[in-house]
């Protein structure tokens, strides 16, 4: 399937394009609003949307940056309609946005984050190597690290227990990668390694994972 994609200036989004993507969120359990999506417009660099016959499927607020010197790929506030297309339009996004990770850091491997609140959105790093948290794995000294300099980039500093990377909420609705699969057979050890969020305080989970240099520049795919 073919879509139409577009990355661009978060400086030129549209409020008209802010009013599609709200209608999009408002499918999804993540209790996103248009307030909430008018400040990712001044928070983040990039936006990217998929379109199919000019109708919204999906859309991708996020930076490329350098954290400490470490090629970066963040993904804020992310989320793809509950459509039948929703792989593909995840896997557009994907594409997109590591195509210009290649542009910027070339024969570099670049590491990816976002924030989560349901297991489905794991479904971002697949492909992605040295997920952290992960089910059955112990988090090193410097992968806490990471969690902490992340939460700091999120705008969670000392919010973030670095064992187990969930961020503490306040109750108001946080910018997260909302996805969805369709067909999903939720592993009970991501269920697990998400039990400890408290959803009513709106928890959210830090997950980071590394796109190889070579993997980037053959073009990555899921």
């Amino acid at each position: 399937m073919t879509f139409d994609v577009e990355t661009k200036d978060c400086t030129a989004l549209s409020d008209g394009e802010l009013a599609d993507m709200a209608d999009i969120v408002a499918d999804g359990p993540a209790g996103l609003d248009i307030g909430l999506l008018s400040k990712q417009r001044d928070e983040w660099v990039l936006v990217t949307q998929v379109r199919d016959e000019g109708r919204l499927l999906g859309f991708s607020f996020c930076t490329l940056e350098r954290i400490g010197g470490t090629p970066c790929v963040l993904w804020g506030l992310v989320s793809v309609k509950r459509c039948a297309e929703r792989e593909a339009v995840l896997d557009a996004l994907r594409a997109d946005q590591f195509r210009k990770a290649v542009l910027a850091f070339p024969d570099e491997d670049v590491l990816v984050a976002t924030r989560l609140r349901e297991p489905g959105g794991f479904a971002a790093f697949n492909g992605l190597e040295e997920i952290c948290p992960r089910p059955g794995y112990k988090v090193s000294g410097e992968e806490r690290a990471w969690s902490r300099r992340l939460a700091k980039r999120f705008g969670a500093e000392g919010k973030v227990d670095d064992r187990s990377f969930v961020v503490r909420g306040d109750g108001s609705p946080c910018p997260v990668f909302d996805f969805e699969p369709e067909d999903f057979d939720i592993d009970p050890d991501v269920v697990e390694l998400m039990g400890t969020m408290d959803g009513e305080r709106r928890d959210a989970l830090i997950v980071f994972g590394w796109a190889m240099s070579e993997e980037l520049a053959t073009g990555f795919k899921s």
